[in-house]
């Protein structure tokens, strides 16, 4: 069983008690992105039965009226093996989420593998015509190209400030300059981005100022928070109109995650000190 420090940043460890865990939340107003828990897998086995887990999720999704979808990581299907493998497996679960009408988000992991990450999502999404999104980092300093060049491609876009401790080649490190270019990535995506936004963000500060570019641009717009971060503010923007979803891992691999989320970088454990004492 999972502890309850960790349960509340995990929901299950089976489909099943993630699909519950969904269906509480879309209770209180608030939709659920599933991930299943699992990266970094050399030996194509994993990466295969992973890839197939997400094909059943995304059908398991699809016979209910859960407000849900799925998210996954590209490490988690191959990636590490080849852009070939990730490539093949991320087409699988994009046809079924395409056949099943179940949208379907991609993670962006390290610098390493975005490049890869975005040839396979831009390729996928312009043929399915949207339906898809994919994560994008404000702190790594090739950001600003990489939305010029999805300026036009169908979907969304998730920026998220980016939890990899990336070396300051790429990547700004100060937290000030993290939040200052996100505030201008941000406003670049609702004023020439063609799809739909999604701000992955649980600071109050970036939440507002989309708020107000929503109001500006008259864009569609949606927060994620992550599950057991700020779940009150979750539910107290929803219920003020907000579209609000949350990202809520589920799987027998929850100590991995729950243990690298907390030492990855000092806010990502403030935030578990904070939501475990409810402050």
């Amino acid at each position: 069983m999972i502890p309850p420090i960790a349960s509340k940043f995990v929901a299950g460890e089976s489909p099943a008690e993630a699909l519950d865990h969904a269906r509480q939340m879309n209770d209180e107003g608030v939709a659920v992105i599933l991930n299943l828990l699992g990266e970094h897998y050399h030996e194509r086995g994993p990466a295969d039965e992973d890839a197939d887990a997400y094909v059943q999720l995304v059908e398991d999704i699809a016979e209910t009226d859960l407000d849900a979808c799925v998210s996954v990581k590209p490490s988690q299907i191959g990636l590490d093996m080849g852009d070939d493998v990730f490539a093949e497996n991320y087409r699988r679960i994009a046809e079924a989420a395409d056949e099943h009408d179940v949208f379907l988000w991609c993670d962006m992991e390290d610098h390493e593998t975005t490049d890869a990450t975005l040839d396979s999502f831009e390729e996928l999404a312009r043929e399915f015509e949207g339906g898809m999104g994919l994560c994008v980092q404000a702190n790594l300093k090739r950001t600003p190209d990489d939305l010029e060049r999805l300026s036009d491609v169908p979907g969304k876009i998730r920026l998220v400030k980016g939890a990899y401790d990336e070396p300051a080649s790429v990547a700004h490190k100060k937290k000030a300059k993290v939040d200052e270019v996100y505030k201008e990535l941000l406003a670049y995506l609702f004023r020439e981005y063609t799809g739909s936004i999604a701000v992955g963000s649980h600071d109050p500060e970036m939440i507002s100022y989309a708020r107000e570019l929503g109001q500006e641009y008259d864009t569609d717009y949606e927060i994620q928070m992550l599950m057991g971060v700020r779940e009150d503010a979750q539910r107290d923007l929803a219920s003020e109109g907000v579209e609000v979803w949350q990202y809520a891992p589920y799987g027998g691999k929850w100590f991995q995650y729950f243990y690298r989320r907390v030492r990855e970088r000092k806010e990502n454990a403030l935030f578990a000190i904070r939501a475990v004492l409810g402050i």
